[in-house]
């Protein structure tokens, strides 16, 4: 039977732990925080929006959707911002019309928020200059299971007791506080989305684990009710061309009014999402995608070397456009290393709310690099620290792997990266 092992992260959102891994999906001081801010808020998608009305993402190890569902949520955040702002806010007592494609879908009153306060029975006219957003993403994972069960996971738990975890795993254990911090939060219009798109995918296999009591509290109960909603009216609502409806009835049942006219203004915007549940490098080799943005959020190179290595990042290469960029966590010179030997240019992520550096940015135009390597970086892959992993077929297990890469650093001539460490300390009086 399949298991859950699920734990609340720092900031209230659900972390996973892979006992076949040995390793944690998402890091315990928050897995959302982590999806904004390693993936999200480094991309600068608010400058990519306002000139492009077309995006792909490539979402590889979506997991539980934490980085496709902030990017969501971004989309939603911005699309708000922008096409409510102030300047079109007439705060005298009329109705709101939504446009798309040059159509009025709506004439309502409505009550609306931005920037916390609420602005009563305003006008506002919702456009995209008569042309929609087009959004396209790809997500890869091996998990179907997880997979499904990404727009029902809660997020903004809030008093988190002591947590009785149902793995043995210590180091989680010492890391969870009992208070959380929230910085970021999920629109509940982003589950609705990511449902609306995964909805038929999910399986008999996948409803256990949903409506199991065993992992009740780590779901959200007003989205499982919509799915049991839009299962109910399956027939009636299976076309895309009904989502109007579906959207109608759901409001009307199970959403409060403050999101009544955010749902409506989706219109605007065609999502279009791929689950391909398989191995990443089998997908691209038969994808013939370029991406804007590629989120790699795989785990660790010393457990998943298989999408770390040289001849991997080769291919993302060819599916990255040439302003595009790659996102990840990984702060290792063995794979900066290999990225700059795949042929981009790389520089670093910075956190402003850590104030450190938490993640790699790899592209094909350097402009669109903020933190460039330091010389410390740089000298840092010259040593064995920056031998990277090699899997010219593409096709290689990760044991095997491992153990290449294991004889080609003991075999090496390079400096320890240890030695280089302790010298390069001594010679910059650090």
């Amino acid at each position: 039977m399949y298991e859950l092992y699920p734990y609340f992260t720092n900031d209230g959102s659900v972390g996973l732990f892979s006992p076949s891994a040995d390793d944690i999906y998402h890091s315990t001081y928050g897995a959302l925080t982590e999806a904004y801010e390693k993936f999200i808020l480094p991309a600068n998608f608010e400058k990519y929006f306002k000139k492009n009305k077309s995006i792909k993402v490539l979402d590889i190890c979506y997991g539980i959707g934490y980085n496709t569902k902030s990017f969501i949520n971004y989309f939603l955040e911005f699309m708000s911002n922008d096409t409510i702002g102030s300047d079109n806010i007439n705060k005298d007592n009329c109705n709101a019309q939504i446009y798309t494609n040059n159509k009025k879908l709506y004439n309502s009153t409505v009550e609306l928020h931005t920037n916390n306060q609420k602005l009563y029975n305003s006008t506002v006219e919702l456009h995209t200059n008569n042309q929609k957003y087009n959004i396209y993403i790809n997500a890869i994972d091996t998990d179907k299971i997880l997979a499904n069960l990404s727009p029902f996971f809660i997020t903004g738990k809030n008093n988190i007791k002591k947590q009785q975890l149902t793995f043995k795993q210590d180091k989680i254990k010492k890391m969870l506080a009992e208070k959380t911090k929230q910085i970021y939060s999920l629109k509940t219009e982003t589950k609705i989305i990511l449902l609306n798109l995964l909805k038929d995918n999910i399986d008999s296999e996948s409803e256990n684990i949903l409506f199991s009591k065993k992992y009740s509290k780590f779901f959200d109960r007003s989205i499982i009710d919509l799915y049991k909603f839009y299962k109910s009216k399956k027939d009636k609502y299976t076309p895309l061309s009904c989502l109007d409806s579906f959207l109608h009835n759901i409001y009307y049942k199970y959403i409060s009014s403050s999101y009544k006219n955010v749902l409506k203004a989706l219109k605007m915007a065609n999502f279009n999402f791929d689950l391909n549940i398989e191995d990443a490098r089998q997908v691209l080799q038969k994808d013939n995608n370029e991406y804007n943005y590629i989120f790699l959020d795989a785990f660790t190179p010393a457990k998943c070397p298989c999408l770390w290595t040289v001849d991997f990042f080769k291919l993302l290469y060819n599916h990255l456009d040439n302003d595009g960029m790659i996102l990840t966590y990984s702060n290792s010179a063995t794979i900066r290393n290999a990225f700059l030997n795949a042929g981009f240019c790389v520089g670093k992520i910075f956190s402003e709310s850590a104030n450190k550096f938490t993640g790699t940015i790899a592209v094909k135009n350097k402009a669109l690099i903020k933190y460039e390597l330091s010389e410390y970086d740089l000298g840092l892959m010259k040593t064995k620290a920056g031998i990277f992993y090699r899997d010219e077929n593409l096709n290689g297990l990760n044991e095997a792997i491992i153990n290449a890469h294991k004889i080609e650093v003991e075999n090496s001539n390079l400096e320890s990266s240890s030695k280089y460490i302790k010298n390069f300390r001594r010679n910059n009086d650090l």
